[in-house]
């Protein structure tokens, strides 16, 4: 039998992180505990914010040990089990991607129905990604019918769900801002925006008051930058902005200059909020069902970009900060 690879960080990128930043080499073999499964993980997920993971700065995670696996989220079949309640051939969501092989305590799985969805939807629209936009806009942004929002970075994993999320809660129009026509295409003939553009057409400001001329009352943040500029510029009385990520800047040596607008919040009242989907896990359980009839009657649906095999899962990152997705990032093993 094949003896599984995992993916390891042998050092810490400076600015564009590169292959040579990662090896991939044969798992040690680990024995079963009690309490613990080991898992054949199926598909893994890549997401911008393993970038930050990768530096030793201090954050709000654990930065990746150097020469040990990393991880992210993975869905599996259970090969092996010494945990109640968790069966071989049961498939689970965990947190040990990056490796063909995953030993988990039982605890820390959750068994997932593929029946009903297949295995990659619970990296997405029915698993973090889904909960971190409906988070952003029901508890951070507090959206209410008939606002206007904006999302940037609309076509990737978190902002195609922002857009169908937010007119399914009552939005009066939906702007999203992706980076190429085929990208635009999508959000406007596929998911139901109202408006999009192609942030490499011209000044960002000048793209979102074309496309919303009243202005906006929400914006989520995926990009930062010019984008976050652009968004205070346009905000109406009383708008919200939720900042769920900042990849334009991720790869940054040097620190990016923040808006230069900001005294028009003193002007809207305006508010400017991050936030991590770790602090809503509460809301997990109300997306779930919130999402699944959405997802039964139509208005909420996803598109996935697959990476095939372990050997490019760094590929498949790779192409996630150079925005090459659309919709959910995800490395089939």
């Amino acid at each position: 039998m094949t003896t599984p690879r995992e993916v390891q960080l042998v050092s810490r990128p400076v600015g564009w992180p590169t292959p040579d930043d990662f090896a991939l080499v044969e798992s040690a073999p680990v024995d079963l505990a009690d309490g613990q499964v080991r898992v054949r993980n199926e598909v893994m997920s890549v997401d911008p914010y393993m970038r930050g993971r990768m530096s030793d700065a201090k954050s709000y995670a654990e930065p990746y040990a150097l020469g040990e696996a990393m991880h992210g989220g993975a869905v599996g079949v259970v090969t092996e089990s010494r945990a109640d309640g968790v069966t071989v051939g049961d498939h689970v969501l965990h947190g040990l991607g990056w490796r063909e092989e995953a030993v988990v305590d039982g605890s820390a799985v959750r068994v997932v129905d593929t029946s009903v969805a297949p295995a990659s939807a619970y990296l997405g629209v029915l698993g973090m990604t889904g909960l971190t936009a409906y988070a952003g806009l029901t508890r951070v942004a507090q959206i209410k019918e008939g606002d206007v929002v904006f999302v940037s970075g609309a076509a990737g994993a978190v902002g195609s769900v922002v857009g169908q999320v937010a007119k399914a809660l009552g939005a009066s129009r939906v702007i999203g801002s992706a980076g190429s026509q085929e990208k635009v295409d999508h959000l406007l003939g596929d998911l139901g925006f109202d408006a999009a553009f192609n942030y490499k057409d011209g000044r960002v400001s000048d793209l979102l008051r074309e496309a919303a001329p009243d202005g906006i009352d929400v914006y989520f943040d995926n990009v930062g930058g010019d984008h976050l500029e652009a968004a205070i510029g346009s905000l109406r009385l009383g708008g919200r902005i939720a900042i769920c990520g900042a990849i334009s800047v991720y790869n940054n040596t040097e620190a990016a200059p923040g808006p230069r607008n900001l005294a028009r919040l003193i002007q809207t009242r305006g508010t400017i909020t991050g936030f991590l989907v770790g602090d809503h896990w509460d809301l997990a359980g109300e997306y779930a069902q919130r999402a699944a009839g959405w997802i039964a009657d139509g208005t909420l649906t996803s598109r996935e970009t697959f990476g095939d095999g372990i050997d490019h899962a760094v590929d498949a990152f790779l192409g996630v900060l150079r925005g090459e997705n659309v919709g959910k990032m995800v490395v089939r093993l």
